[in-house]
C-alpha cells in the first residue's frame, strides 16, 4: 500500500531538510474562541519542545492527580518541534497545583491559564500557525518558485499527511495484520490509530485519484461540496458555473468521503464512481475489504475537503540556502502535505516523504 501520493504539478525538482533542529519547525494553536472565566475546566496554553503533546498530557496529570480522561485537547503536535498547544483538565472540587511546576523540566512553558465551562475537545480550534525552516535547499528553484505562487494562489490537496500512517507506514501496516486477524479486540487507543490509518488511506487514494483526473479541485456534477472555514456540506446536484466560480474563488471545495456506513450525500452515480476506484485492486490494494470492515466496525460516513487553502503565506529564500515558510492552516490540514507539493524533503532522522 503506496504512500506515495500524487503532486498536482508531478514529482517536485527542488528537495531540502526538514527539521535539523526543532526550532526549524514551529507550530502556534489558535483557540478560536474566548475563555469564559469560569467553570470546571482549567485552560492551559503550553509551549512545548521535543516532547509529543501525549507525554505532556501524562505529566499534566501526574501533577494534577486528574485522570487522563479528564484532560482535554484539541490535537496532537509534533515531537520535533517547538509547539504550543491547549490543554483543558476537569478541577471540578479540586485545588489547582502550582502549574508553573510543570516547567521544572526545560522543555514546558506556561504561557497562560484561564478557566472555561467546558472540556476541551479534539478538533474544535481553528487553525495552527506554522513557522518552518528548510535548509540545503537544491535542485530547480525555478519550479519551486512557480509551485510557491500556484499553492498560494490554488491551494493543495488536502491529504492526510504521512503522521497519520506512522513512521515508515507502521500504523497503516498494522491496521492491516489487524483487518485480516478478524478485527480481535484491542486497546481502544490501538483501534482508534488503526481505524483512522486505514480511513485516511482510503481518503487519500480518492483525492490521488481526482488529481490524476485533473479536477481535485473542481466540482463534477453529484459532488459533496464543503463551505470554506466551516463544517457545512451540501450535495451538488448539478455543478454549474455559479457552482464553479464559488470553487474558483476558494468559497467552496469538492468533499470525499471518510468511509464508514450511513446516508450518502454524493448522487448515486458520484458514490458509485468513488466506490469503483477503491474496489481497483492496482490503484488501492485491499480497498473492498477496508471498506466493508470500516462499516463492520461501526465508523459513521462523514466527509472532508479536497482542498485546503492557505492563510498569510509567505516565503524567504535565506542568505544560508535555505527557506523560510510561514503561514496557517486551518484543522486538520497538514503542513507536511503542503510540503509534498513544493519539494521533496528528508527530515533529521533520514525519513523521506515516499517512505
Amino acid at each position: 500500500m503506496t504512500l506515495a501520493w500524487p503532486a498536482v504539478a508531478g514529482t517536485p525538482t527542488a528537495a531540502a531538510l526538514l527539521r535539523s533542529s526543532p526550532d526549524d519547525f514551529q507550530v502556534f494553536e489558535q483557540l478560536g474562541f474566548e475563555l469564559s472565566g469560569e467553570g470546571e475546566h482549567v485552560f492551559l496554553h503550553l509551549q512545548k519542545r521535543e516532547l509529543n503533546s501525549m507525554e505532556l498530557l501524562q505529566r499534566i496529570a501526574r501533577l494534577s492527580g486528574i485522570p487522563a480522561r479528564d484532560i482535554g485537547m484539541s490535537g496532537l503536535k509534533d515531537r520535533n518541534a517547538i509547539c504550543q498547544q491547549w490543554f483543558s483538565v476537569r478541577m471540578a472540587g479540586r485545588e489547582e497545583p502550582n502549574w508553573l511546576e510543570l516547567e521544572q523540566a526545560s522543555d514546558v512553558k506556561v504561557l497562560q491559564v484561564g478557566r472555561h465551562l467546558r472540556k476541551l475537545k479534539r478538533g474544535v480550534h481553528k487553525a495552527n500557525r506554522f513557522m518552518l525552516r528548510l535548509r540545503d535547499l537544491r535542485g530547480d528553484r525555478d519550479d519551486l518558485a512557480q509551485r510557491l505562487l500556484r499553492v498560494k494562489d490554488q491551494g493543495f490537496p488536502n491529504y492526510f499527511g504521512e503522521q497519520r500512517f506512522g513512521r515508515n507506514g507502521s500504523s497503516l501496516a498494522q491496521a492491516r495484520l489487524w483487518l485480516d486477524a478478524g478485527g480481535r479486540k484491542i486497546s481502544r487507543t490501538k483501534r482508534s490509530l488503526f481505524l483512522s490509518a486505514m480511513r485516511a488511506f482510503l481518503f487519500n487514494s480518492l483525492l490521488a485519484s481526482r488529481i490524476e483526473q485533473g479536477n481535485w479541485n473542481r466540482l463534477l456534477d453529484g459532488d459533496v461540496c464543503a463551505l470554506q472555514g466551516s463544517r457545512s456540506l451540501f450535495g451538488c446536484e448539478l455543478a454549474d458555473e455559479e457552482i464553479q466560480a464559488r470553487a474558483r474563488c476558494g468559497d467552496i471545495h469538492p468533499a470525499l468521503p471518510l468511509w464508514g456506513r450511513g446516508r450518502q450525500l454524493a448522487s448515486d452515480d458520484r458514490a458509485a464512481q468513488q466506490a469503483a476506484v477503491l474496489a481497483n485492486e492496482s490503484l488501492v490494494p485491499g480497498g473492498t475489504e477496508i471498506c466493508a470492515f470500516l462499516e463492520r466496525m461501526g465508523l459513521e460516513l462523514s466527509y472532508r475537503p479536497a482542498r485546503a487553502l492557505l492563510d498569510d503565506f509567505s516565503w524567504q529564500f535565506c542568505d544560508d540556502g535555505g527557506l523560510q515558510l510561514d503561514f496557517t492552516l486551518g484543522t486538520g490540514s497538514y503542513a507536511t502535505s503542503l510540503l509534498a507539493e513544493l519539494l521533496q524533503y528528508t527530515d533529521n532522522k533520514g525519513n523521506s516523504l515516499d517512505q
